[in-house]
C-alpha cells in the first residue's frame, strides 16, 4: 500500500511540473488597432475574425489575472486600439512607432520585472509587427507561442506579382514555427493548463 501511494505522490508531482507556469506567461496583443479594420486606412483580410480570437485569449488571460500587454503603432487617426480588445485599467498600453515591439520601448523591462518568460502573441500584421516581435522575443529567450487564427494580414505585391493574404500568412508562420509553437486559440485554450 505504502509503494502505491508513494508512485501516487510521484505522479503528481510530475503531473503537476509539467504544467504551464501561468505566472510566468504574459499575453502580447499587438496593433489591434481600428484603421486595420473595414473603412480603416490599412483594411486587412479577416480583422474582425482574428480580434475575435484575440479577446478570447483576453478574457482567459484576464480571468486567470495573468499580464497583458497592449501594443499600439502610432497615434492619431484610426490609430486607437479595437473595442473587442481594449485595454482596462491596469492593463499595460506600449505606444511604438517601430516595427518591432521591444524596439525603442520599456517592453522588454517590463516582462523582465514581472518575471515573464513565456509569450502568447497575436495581432496584427502577422508579417510584419507579430512577425518582428516573435523573433526579437525568441532572441530574447522567452519561449513563445503565436495564436495563428488571432493574427490577420492583407495581400502584398512585389515585382508586379501580388500574394494573397492566405499566402502571406501561411508563408509568415512556416517560418516563425522555428522561433514559436504555432497553435490555434482552441489548441492554445484547450491545453494550456
Amino acid at each position: 500500500m505504502k509503494s502505491l501511494l508513494l508512485i501516487f505522490c510521484m505522479m503528481v508531482t510530475v503531473a503537476l511540473n509539467a504544467q504551464i507556469d501561468t505566472s510566468k506567461t504574459a499575453l502580447l496583443l499587438i496593433d489591434i488597432q481600428d484603421f486595420y479594420f473595414a473603412g480603416g486606412s490599412t483594411e486587412l483580410i479577416n480583422p474582425l475574425e482574428a480580434s475575435n480570437n484575440a479577446q478570447k485569449l483576453l478574457s482567459d488571460f484576464r480571468n486567470k489575472k495573468q499580464i497583458i500587454v497592449h501594443i499600439k503603432h502610432g497615434d492619431g487617426n484610426g490609430a486607437g486600439i479595437h473595442a473587442n480588445v481594449a485595454p482596462q485599467a491596469g492593463e499595460k498600453v506600449i505606444v511604438k512607432n517601430e516595427v518591432n515591439s521591444f524596439l525603442n520601448t520599456d517592453l522588454l523591462p517590463f516582462l523582465r520585472e514581472n518575471g515573464i518568460t513565456d509569450l502568447v502573441l497575436c495581432g496584427m500584421q502577422t508579417h510584419m509587427c507579430l512577425e518582428a516581435a516573435t523573433r526579437a522575443a525568441a532572441d530574447f529567450g522567452f519561449n513563445c507561442t503565436v495564436i495563428q487564427d488571432a493574427c490577420a494580414t492583407r495581400d502584398l505585391t512585389f515585382n508586379g506579382k501580388t500574394v494573397n493574404a492566405q499566402d502571406v500568412q501561411l508563408s509568415t508562420l512556416a517560418t516563425l514555427k522555428s522561433y514559436a509553437r504555432i497553435l490555434n486559440t482552441a489548441e492554445y485554450l484547450d491545453h494550456k493548463d
